[in-house]
């Protein structure tokens, strides 16, 4: 009777688990299908025919507007975030390995912005800039508003990393004649080296799909995500597919880059 039970759970589980995996890439699964419809295709269910159609029209077609623009903007923004998340996370995390007053304070204070609704930080930081007699930009604003949202992300992850961190390794090179820089250099930075690489790869992909932040602190020169939600409204064509194609194929780049760095750096270590 008990194996039985247990068999049955272990089917029940199985099958919440396969309809969990459903539920949470069909969605993906067919906007790669229907990016790849023919020139007659809709967005719909069935396919009219396999073709790059969609995709040549995005880069070939002007209806789709500064997109190119917009990609490009998100990109480079991402690439800061990225870049000041990584260096701000791993400072950050190394001073918080020493207790200090009113460190718990400023921890909160650091990550209070993962509970404040994102269109509400970016309406208070346009508020700011408006206040200061300043025009929003996409690359000094939207750059503010999306380390609100990857900092906290970035810092709880580093606060875990070297939470687990020996500081008897460093410890021993001092012992052995090494200077500060030295033992952060080659002792604490390639121990946690897996850690930034993470911190790295959460600024990257929320800075890039971040829209609420963005919305009303980039002014007039809009991201990527900002502006395919304004396609929707106008375009009907499976191009919009093609967008999500191709953003989702970058991201798998960069998430395969990362493995890849790491797996390198794990051997070297070796």
């Amino acid at each position: 009777m008990e194996t039985k039970s247990k068999s049955l759970s272990f089917w029940l589980l199985t099958a919440f688990f396969v309809l969990f995996v459903l539920f949470l890439y069909s969605p993906m699964i067919a906007v790669f299908i229907l990016s790849f419809q023919g020139p007659t295709g809709g967005m719909t269910f069935p396919l009219r025919g396999l073709s790059l159609h969609w995709f040549t029209d995005l880069f070939t077609s002007s209806r789709y507007g500064d997109l190119g623009g917009a990609f490009q903007r998100s990109i480079l923004l991402s690439l800061l975030a990225m870049l000041v998340t990584v260096v701000v996370s791993f400072f950050a995390g190394l001073g918080f390995r020493r207790r200090f007053w009113g460190s718990g304070a400023l921890f909160y204070l650091a990550i209070i912005a993962l509970v404040m609704p994102g269109i509400l930080t970016g309406l208070g930081i346009g508020t700011i800039f408006q206040t200061l007699g300043l025009r929003t930009n996409w690359l000094v604003s939207g750059l503010g508003a999306h380390l609100s949202w990857t900092l906290p992300f970035g810092l709880l992850i580093m606060f875990a990393v070297l939470n687990r961190f020996n500081g008897a390794w460093e410890e021993a090179a001092r012992d052995a004649g090494a200077r500060p820089v030295q033992v952060l250099g080659m002792v604490t930075l390639p121990i946690v080296f897996p850690g930034l690489i993470a911190v790295a790869l959460f600024g990257l992909t929320l800075s890039y799909d971040e829209y609420p932040r963005s919305l009303l602190t980039v002014g007039t020169r809009n991201t990527l995500p900002i502006h395919v939600a304004n396609l929707t409204a106008n375009v009907t064509t499976p191009a919009l597919y093609a967008i999500g194609t191709l953003t989702t194929f970058l991201s798998l780049i960069v998430i395969a880059g990362a493995f890849g760095t790491i797996s390198l750096a794990a051997r070297k270590r070796r």
